[in-house]
C-alpha cells in the first residue's frame, strides 16, 4: 500500500514539474510575441489552462501528504507542496509582467505602423495624382458610353411600345369585327328559325285547305250521285 502511495506521489510530482516548465516556456513566448493582440490572447489562454492543471496537481499532492502515515514523510511532502505553490505564484508574477511588456510593445508597434502608413499614404497620394486623373477620365468615358447605351435602349423600348400599341389596336378592331359577325350570324339563325316555322305553318294550311277541298268535292259528288241519301 505504501509503495502504491509512493508511485502516485512520484507521478504527481513529475506532472507538477512538467506543468511548471510548460508555463515558463509559454511566458517566454509571451515576452517574445510580436503581436497581434489575438496571438497574445491565444498564448494567455494556454497559460491559464496550464495554471489550472498545475493548481489541481498541487492540491492532489497536498491531499496525498495529509494521508501519509509517517509524520516525517507528511512534513516532507507538505514542504515540497509549499515550494511548488511558491513557484506557481512566482510564475504568475512573471506572467503578469510579461503580459504588460508584450502589450506595451504591441501597442507601440501598431502606433509606429500607423504613423509610417500615414506618411506613405501622403507620398502615395502625391505620386498617384496623375493616375487618379487618368482613372477619372476613363470612368467618365465609361459613364458616357453607358449613357449612350441606355439612350439606345430607351429608343428601342419606345419603338417596341409603339409596335405593341399598333398590335393592340389591330386586335381590338379584329375583336369588333368578330362581334359584328357574331351578331350577323345570330340574326341569320333567328331568320332561319322563323322561316322554318313559317314553312311548317304554310304546309299545315295547305294540307288543311286541300282536306277541305277534298271534303267539299266528296260532298258535292255525294249529293249529285245519291240525292236521296
Amino acid at each position: 500500500m505504501a509503495a502504491s502511495k509512493d508511485v502516485h506521489v512520484q507521478i504527481c510530482s513529475q506532472e507538477i514539474v512538467k506543468y511548471d516548465l510548460e508555463i515558463k516556456a509559454l511566458i517566454q513566448d509571451i515576452r517574445e510575441c510580436p503581436g497581434p493582440h489575438s496571438e497574445l490572447a491565444d498564448l494567455n489562454a494556454k497559460v491559464k489552462e496550464k495554471f489550472h492543471q498545475l493548481r489541481g496537481r498541487i492540491q492532489d499532492l497536498e491531499q496525498m501528504a495529509k494521508e501519509q502515515d509517517k509524520e516525517s514523510e507528511k512534513l516532507a511532502l507538505l514542504n515540497e507542496m509549499e515550494n511548488h505553490r511558491k513557484q506557481m505564484l512566482s510564475n504568475q508574477t512573471a506572467w503578469r509582467k510579461a503580459n504588460l511588456a508584450c502589450t506595451l510593445a504591441i501597442d507601440n508597434s501598431e502606433k509606429d505602423n500607423l504613423l509610417r502608413g500615414g506618411s506613405s499614404s501622403v507620398r502615395q497620394r502625391k505620386t498617384t495624382k496623375e493616375s487618379l486623373v487618368q482613372t477619372s477620365g476613363e470612368i467618365t468615358e465609361s459613364l458616357l458610353s453607358i449613357s449612350r447605351m441606355m439612350s439606345q435602349q430607351v429608343q428601342q423600348s419606345e419603338e417596341t411600345m409603339h409596335t405593341l400599341a399598333t398590335s393592340s389596336r389591330t386586335v381590338l378592331e379584329t375583336n369588333e369585327e368578330f362581334k359584328a359577325m357574331t351578331g350577323t350570324i345570330q340574326l341569320g339563325r333567328k331568320l332561319i328559325t322563323k322561316y322554318n316555322r313559317r314553312e311548317f305553318t304554310d304546309k299545315l294550311l295547305i294540307f288543311l285547305a286541300l282536306a277541305l277541298f277534298l271534303a267539299t268535292v266528296v260532298y258535292i259528288l255525294k249529293k249529285r250521285l245519291f240525292p236521296f241519301i
